[in-house]
């Protein structure tokens, strides 16, 4: 049987993509599809801005200390605009690589979804269809809101980097690594800050002296910390102070 691809990925994150790059320098037909942007939860959505805003929030802080080593700083102000338009011109730098070298390696690209449809058939959302003889899934994994009265109207990391404006006030759920950086983020840029974790201690299975030197720290800082705790409901009237949902990965 003749397929129109020896390899067709769905999904064009780090994953999908070398693999998609590497299989189509080898010489084969490869077809990759991805429904938003190239370059995945790393490069959009996770590590890269991430690492961005964890830089700038860290400032307020060293405007503070550099007093002490002999700077004199004036007044500061933050906007949060700005620094998105900083991070996503970025992010567009980053992603326009991705497609390059993936294009340039042979294959072919598509903004689509893609749902399989047989072990070697794939539809697309533009309404194609393509046979390969391989389909690797590179999906990747997602955030997830637990159910709750009110869990509708919470938000999770996805849609933390697409906020419009910094939250004055907002609450973290979750004590894992990434909810606790999300927290020391939101603290840094000047956001009233309160964390909820139903565990005893954030930084589960981490060395107990490093979970308590974390979480002494950022009371100190300014967040808001409660551990024991968990979120029963969101009535709607609270999402004028914005929430965050656990962040899992």
């Amino acid at each position: 049987m003749k397929f129109d691809y020896d390899l067709f990925v769905i999904g064009g994150g780090s994953g999908g993509v070398r693999a998609g790059r590497l299989t189509a320098a080898d010489g084969f037909k490869v077809g990759v599809a991805e429904e938003y942007r190239m370059g995945g939860t790393c490069v959009i959505r996770g590590c890269v801005p991430k690492k961005l805003m964890v830089y700038a929030s860290a400032f307020s802080e060293q405007f503070v200390n550099a007093e002490g080593f002999g700077w004199s700083v004036g007044e500061t102000s933050f906007s949060w605009p700005r620094l998105m338009h900083g991070i996503n011109t970025e992010l567009d730098r980053l992603e326009a690589i991705y497609a390059r070298n993936l294009g340039n390696a042979g294959a072919d690209i598509y903004d689509a979804r893609g749902t399989i449809v047989d072990p070697h058939t794939v539809a697309l959302s533009s309404g194609e269809k393509f046979t390969a003889k391989h389909i690797l899934v590179a999906t990747g994994g997602a955030p997830f809101v637990p159910e709750f009265p009110g869990s509708d109207l919470a938000i999770t990391s996805n849609e933390f980097f697409l906020m419009d404006e910094l939250p004055k006030r907002v609450l973290v759920v979750g004590g894992g690594y990434i909810a606790c950086e999300f927290a020391g983020i939101l603290n840094g840029m000047g956001s009233h800050v309160t964390q909820f974790y139903r565990g005893a201690q954030i930084l589960r299975g981490f060395d107990g002296e490093v979970q308590g030197h974390v979480a002494e720290e950022m009371i100190s800082k300014g967040v808001n910390l409660h551990v024991g705790t968990d979120v029963q409901s969101i009535p709607k009237l609270m999402t004028a102070c914005g929430s965050l949902a656990p962040m899992v990965r």
